[in-house]
Parts: C-alpha cells; sequence; structure tokens
C-alpha cells in the first residue's frame, strides 16, 4: 500500500492529513453526499438504495478511514438514537434470543442499546431505570419484567400481559402453543400428563398455565394437582438453568412416587427445565420416549442437538426481539396514539424425537 492510502486517501481522494469527511467519500466514488449519509448512517431511506452501491459506500469509507461523526449526528438532531433494555438476567435460552433479534433492528436502522438484567429485585429495577433515564435513552424495551404502572418512557414489554397507557405488548399467542403441544399428545394416546408451571418471577407463567388449564379441558385431559409442580427457582425469573431443571426433576419424579400416580408424558415451562428433567428420568431408568415423552417450549438452539431431540413449541426469539425492536422505533417517529396494544406472535411446535406414543402397557 502507498504511501497516500496509508494517509487515509489515494490520487482523487482528499488531501493527505486532513480529516476524511463524509463529502470526501462522497467525491471519491462519484455519488452524493445524502447517498453516503443514508447508507453511513443505517437510514431507513438507505434501503432504496442498490445493494451494490451501499457495499461500495461501506467499502470506500473503511478504504478512506471515514467513520461518521455520532456527537455531531445527535447534537444536529437533539436525540440519542439510544435504547435501554432491561431483563431479569442474561443467560442461555429466552434472553439470549430475544436480545439477537433486538440487536439486529437496533443495527439496522442506527440505534444502539444499554442492557441491564436487574434479577427480578424491584430496587435493582428501579435503579437502573433511573440510570437509564439518566443517560438520555430514547426508549425502552422490557423482555420477561412484568410491570404494573405506565413508564415515563415510549417503551415496548416482551412477555407483557398489562394493558398500561403508551406500552406495546409483544406476546406469544399462548392459547395457540397450549392447543399445539396437548393435542399432539393427545393424538399419540397420552392421558396422564405431568405439567411444569413457570416461575412466579417469570410474566408469562400466569397466561401459560390458563391456557393449558383451558386445552385440556378442549381436549378432555384431566390436570392432576399431583402431577403438577410449580418450578421455584431464584429471583432471576424466567432464565434458569438445567441443572435447576434436573433439580426439580428428581422432586418431581419423588413426588410421583410418594403419590403413586403415573404419567406417560411431561409438558414442561421452557426448554431450559424440559433438558434438565430428561436426564433426570433417564437416570431413574425412564427411556424417553419409550416411558415418557416430553415437551419443551421455546425451541432454544440446544433443543436439537439433546439426545433424543426435543419436541418443543417454538417460541420465534428472534422475530419477538425484532418486532419489539421495530415498534419502539415506530413509536419514536409516531403519535402515541397510533401505538398497538399488543403484538401477538404465532407458536408453531416442532415434533422431534422425545414424543412417541405410550407403551400398551401405560
Amino acid at each position: 500500500m502507498g504511501p497516500a492510502r496509508e494517509r487515509g486517501a489515494d490520487a482523487s481522494g482528499p488531501n493527505p492529513g486532513k480529516p476524511i469527511r463524509l463529502k470526501d467519500v462522497a467525491a471519491h466514488l462519484g455519488l452524493s453526499p445524502t447517498t453516503v449519509s443514508l447508507v453511513m448512517n443505517r437510514s431507513p431511506a438507505a434501503r432504496s438504495i442498490p445493494p451494490d452501491t451501499q457495499d461500495r459506500v461501506r467499502a470506500a469509507a473503511a478504504e478512506l478511514g471515514y467513520r461518521p461523526n455520532f456527537i455531531a449526528r445527535s447534537l444536529r438532531r437533539q436525540r440519542t438514537f439510544a435504547v435501554g433494555v432491561l431483563l431479569p438476567e442474561i443467560s442461555e435460552g429466552y434472553a439470549a434470543g430475544v436480545l439477537g433479534g433486538i440487536e439486529d433492528q437496533l443495527l439496522q436502522e442506527g440505534y444502539f442499546y444499554l442492557v441491564a438484567g436487574h434479577h427480578s429485585k424491584p430496587d435493582l429495577f428501579d435503579d437502573y431505570l433511573q440510570l437509564l433515564t439518566e443517560r438520555s435513552v430514547e426508549g425502552l424495551i422490557l423482555v420477561n419484567t412484568p410491570i404494573e404502572n405506565p413508564l415515563a418512557l415510549p417503551a415496548v414489554v416482551v412477555a407483557g400481559h398489562q394493558d398500561l397507557a403508551g406500552v406495546t405488548n409483544v406476546v406469544i399467542d399462548h392459547q395457540a402453543a397450549a392447543r399445539q403441544a396437548l393435542a399432539h399428545l393427545a393424538e399419540l394416546g397420552h392421558r396422564r400428563i405431568a405439567f411444569f408451571m413457570g416461575h412466579a418471577h417469570s410474566a408469562d407463567t400466569g397466561a401459560r398455565w390458563q391456557a393449558i388449564l383451558a386445552a385440556s379441558a378442549e381436549l378432555g385431559l384431566e390436570v392432576d394437582p399431583r402431577l403438577t409442580l410449580q418450578l421455584s427457582g431464584g429471583p432471576a425469573g424466567e432464565q434458569f438453568s438445567p441443572e435447576e431443571g434436573y433439580r426439580e426433576g428428581h422432586v418431581f419424579g419423588q413426588k410421583l412416587l410418594a403419590a403413586g400416580a403415573p404419567f406417560t408424558a411431561l409438558f414442561a415451562f421452557n426448554d431450559i427445565s424440559a433438558i434438565g428433567a430428561m436426564r433426570a428420568l433417564s437416570e431413574s431408568g425412564l427411556r424417553i420416549p419409550d416411558d415418557v415423552s416430553v415437551v419443551g417450549f421455546d425451541d432454544i438452539l440446544s433443543a436439537a442437538f439433546q439426545n433424543p431431540s426435543l419436541t418443543t413449541v417454538r417460541q420465534p426469539l428472534h422475530e419477538m426481539g425484532r418486532r419489539a425492536a421495530a415498534e419502539l422505533l415506530r413509536k419514536l417517529g409516531a403519535p402515541a396514539e397510533d401505538a398497538p396494544a399488543d403484538i401477538t406472535i404465532e407458536p408453531t411446535l416442532v415434533v422431534r424425537n422425545s414424543t412417541a406414543p405410550p407403551r400398551s402397557d401405560a
């Protein structure tokens, strides 16, 4: 590479030693400064620019050493282009899937986000809310975080179930999810089904359990209290580990043995608890799915790689995060009265190897 390129310019580029400006990149490419600005600032309007032109702009900017001046952009528009994200904690499964969708959408729109885990502690939630507000975030995305009162900033809640002014809830259709999972088990011939209910801290626990009760009644399935265990967990809420599912699985098995209530299938609150329970049941001498069929919920990345692979209700976590971010950005540019109260996402049952008809002597 010659001296001119080392200084961030070529023979037709800007003067050596001077800062590279947006109009220098535009002149270098023979494009308008507006076109280069739209591409470099990831403006939604850039979608109308051909992909090969966008690639040329980014390549030239990298070659010449140009980067957008974020501070100047913020001052000029009097905006921070920042969003706050609050969730119980960042861990494998639910949170990681939703955050991936949020990040992809915000990056595409030229925003960045600040994320904090409140561990379902009200005082920590309040502290983080204040800190994010002091850092001038324009809006908030809350993930699996129940709230009782409206917030001072535009907000979208993933797994939200409260009708609050200025808040849009992105929710899975729990009725459809419960119906799909239980209909699958019923069609295989299962009548004695055990359940893992969610943590008390999880925003989805109540809605999902009510949906399970309704679907069971519709399908003529009995919900036996002796076959129902509510995951205890800690204050982290939704994000519990496979070890907890494993531990709860042993407790669950002991309770069933004590109650003398046989079962041929388990419908777990999510994949993490289902995976842990599968291990516990196997170590107790039960074969999956020969002796017990297991259905999870979420379809996290590792669900397909279990042995056997896990049948589960796919909750499109990435899409839920992306829709939440897109709706929040729409709120920031549209009147509050135009915001929908709910965005409902449809689930899909993914049938794998952890479910099969019960044994004839079950």
